[in-house]
C-alpha cells in the first residue's frame, strides 16, 4: 500500500511540474508588442515638462508681482510723527524758554478713488493749548485728516491707472503662455511626422537591401551554373552596395530627426531619445471638412488666435491710458482738511487748517500730447486688428490647402506606387525566364524603392498640414491638454 501511494503521487505530481513550467513561460511567449507613440501623447508630455513652457508659467507669477505693486499705492501706512519747538515768547519773556510740541500717532490710506484721509491721536508735549477734538486731560486730540480732487484726479489717476494696467497682466499672461504652447504644439507635430517618415523609409530601405542580397546569392549561383554571365554577378554586388548605402543615409536621417524630436521629450530635466521601437503606423485619412465647419472654425479662430487676445488686451490697456490723459486736460481743483502740522501753529491754538486749491494749466501741452499719442496708438491698434483677423483667415485657407493638395499627392503617389509594383513583378518574371538583366529589375526596383518613398513623405506632409490647420483654428490655445493615459485599445 504504501508503494502504491507513493506511485499515485508521483504521478499526480508531473501534471503540476509541467503546468508551473508552461506558467513560467506563457509571459515571454505573449509578450504585448511597444505601444505606439503617438502624437497626444507627445503634446501632453510637452504641457507636463517642457521648459519653454514651464518658463512661460512665470508670466502668471509676475502677473501676480505687478497686481501687489499696484495695490501697494493704497495700502495703509502707520505714521509717527514727533515736532518740539524751542522758543522765548515775546508776550511774556518772564516765562523763558520754553519746549513744547506734539507726536501724533496716525494711519494713513489712498483710496482708489482719488480720496486720501488720515486718523488717530496726538499727544502734547508741553503747555500747548488744544482748541478742537480734545480728549483725555487736555493734552491729547483725535487727529482727523482728508484730502479730495474734485475734478483732476478724482475716479481716475494715476495711481487706479496702474492698478487697472496690472489687473490686465494676467490675461497677458495667459496669452503668452497659449502663444508659447501654439508654438511648441505645430513645431512638435511637424518634428513628429518627420520622425515617423524617417522611420518608413529606413525599412523601405532595409527592405530593398534584403531583396538585393537574396537576389545577388541567386546570382551568384546562377552564375557558377553557367546560366548566366559572370557580369551579373558583379552588377548584382554593386547594387548591394549601393542600397547599403543609401540605408546607411537613411538611418542617418533617422537620427538626426530623433535628435530634434528629443527636444520636444524631457525627462528629469534633459531632453530623452524617442524609442524607435514605438513608431507608430500612419492613421487613416480624416473626413473632408464641410463649408460650414470651416466657417465655424474661422469665426472660432478669430476669437481664440493669442494673437487676436494680445490686441484686444492692449486695447484695454491703451483705453486706460487715453482716459487718463483726458482726465489730466481738468483744471486741478482739490479740498484739503488736516490738524495743523506746525508747532508754532499748534502752540498758539490752531488746531485744524482747511483749504481749496485751483490749479489751470494755460496751454496744456503735455495732457494734449499724451491724449494725441493715446489716440493714435488706438488707431494703430485698430488696423493691427483688422490685419490680424484677416491672417486668420489666410492661416486657415492656406491650411486647408495644404490639406487638399497632400491628399491629392497621395492619392497619385499611390496610384504610381501599384503601377510601379505590376511593372516591377513583370520584370522579374521576365528575368526568371531568362529574357531579362539584372540591370533591368535592379532599375524596377529602384523605381518601386523611390515611389515607396513619395507615399510616405506624402503622409507626412498630410498630417503635417493636418497640425497646421490646427494651429490656424487655435485649437491648441484654449487649455492645455490633459495627461495622456496610454493603454492598449
Amino acid at each position: 500500500m504504501k508503494v502504491l501511494s507513493f506511485i499515485l503521487g508521483c504521478l499526480l505530481m508531473v501534471p503540476l511540474v509541467t503546468y508551473a513550467g508552461q506558467a513560467r513561460e506563457m509571459p515571454a511567449e505573449q509578450s504585448l508588442p511597444p505601444i505606439p507613440f503617438s502624437l497626444d501623447e507627445l503634446h501632453s508630455r510637452i504641457d507636463r515638462t517642457h521648459p519653454l513652457l514651464r518658463g512661460a508659467g512665470a508670466e502668471k507669477t509676475i502677473a501676480r508681482g505687478k497686481i501687489l505693486k499696484a495695490l501697494g499705492a493704497f495700502e495703509p501706512t502707520l505714521v509717527n510723527d514727533t515736532e518740539l519747538e524751542r522758543f522765548i515768547s515775546s508776550s511774556a519773556p518772564s516765562r523763558g524758554t520754553q519746549t513744547v510740541g506734539y507726536n501724533d500717532t496716525l494711519v494713513e490710506a489712498l483710496h482708489p478713488s482719488g480720496f486720501k484721509g488720515s486718523a488717530g491721536f496726538r499727544q502734547a508735549i508741553g503747555d500747548a493749548r488744544i482748541p478742537d477734538l480734545s480728549f483725555g486731560n487736555g493734552n491729547q486730540q483725535v487727529v482727523l485728516g482728508g484730502y479730495l480732487p474734485l475734478l483732476r484726479g478724482l475716479m481716475i489717476n494715476p495711481e487706479r491707472a496702474e492698478l487697472q494696467r496690472s489687473e490686465l497682466a494676467n490675461p497677458l499672461a495667459e496669452i503668452k503662455i497659449a502663444q508659447t504652447r501654439q508654438g511648441l504644439f505645430l513645431a512638435a507635430a511637424h518634428q513628429f511626422w518627420e520622425w515617423v517618415a524617417a522611420a518608413k523609409l529606413v525599412d523601405i530601405q532595409k527592405r530593398a537591401v534584403a531583396v538585393a542580397e537574396a537576389r545577388y546569392k541567386q546570382v551568384e549561383e546562377r552564375a557558377k551554373a553557367g546560366v548566366i554571365a559572370p557580369i551579373d554577378v558583379t552588377e548584382a554586388g554593386q547594387e548591394v552596395h549601393r542600397r547599403r548605402e543609401v540605408a546607411i543615409a537613411a538611418r542617418r536621417l533617422l537620427e538626426q530627426e530623433q535628435f530634434k524630436l528629443s527636444m520636444f521629450l524631457w525627462e528629469n530635466g534633459s531632453p530623452t531619445i524617442p524609442p524607435i521601437d514605438r513608431v507608430p503606423e500612419f492613421p487613416a485619412a480624416r473626413q473632408t471638412l464641410t463649408v460650414g465647419e470651416v466657417t465655424a472654425h474661422k469665426l472660432e479662430a478669430m476669437k481664440e488666435r493669442p494673437e487676436v487676445k494680445e490686441l484686444e488686451v492692449e486695447a484695454r490697456i491703451n483705453n486706460i491710458d487715453l482716459a487718463l490723459a483726458k482726465n489730466n486736460l481738468l483744471p486741478s481743483l482739490d479740498l484739503e482738511a488736516a490738524p495743523a502740522r506746525s508747532p508754532e501753529k499748534f502752540v498758539l491754538g490752531l488746531g485744524y487748517r482747511f483749504g481749496v486749491e485751483l490749479r489751470f494749466p494755460l496751454l496744456q501741452r503735455r495732457s494734449r500730447g499724451e491724449v494725441l499719442q493715446a489716440q493714435g496708438q488706438a488707431e494703430r491698434l485698430v488696423m493691427a486688428q483688422q490685419y490680424r483677423e484677416n491672417q486668420v483667415l489666410v492661416d486657415v485657407d492656406n491650411a486647408l490647402s495644404a490639406i487638399e493638395r497632400a491628399r491629392e499627392r497621395i492619392e497619385e503617389a499611390s496610384q504610381a506606387l501599384h503601377l510601379v509594383e505590376i511593372v516591377e513583378e513583370g520584370e522579374r518574371y521576365r528575368f526568371s525566364l531568362g529574357t531579362s538583366s539584372v540591370l533591368f529589375v535592379n532599375l524596377r526596383e529602384r523605381n518601386t524603392i523611390d515611389s515607396q518613398s513619395q507615399v510616405v513623405r506624402a503622409k507626412a506632409e498630410y498630417y503635417k498640414a493636418l497640425a497646421l490647420y490646427q494651429w490656424a483654428i487655435g485649437a491648441w490655445a484654449k487649455s492645455p491638454s490633459e495627461a495622456m493615459r496610454v493603454s492598449y485599445r
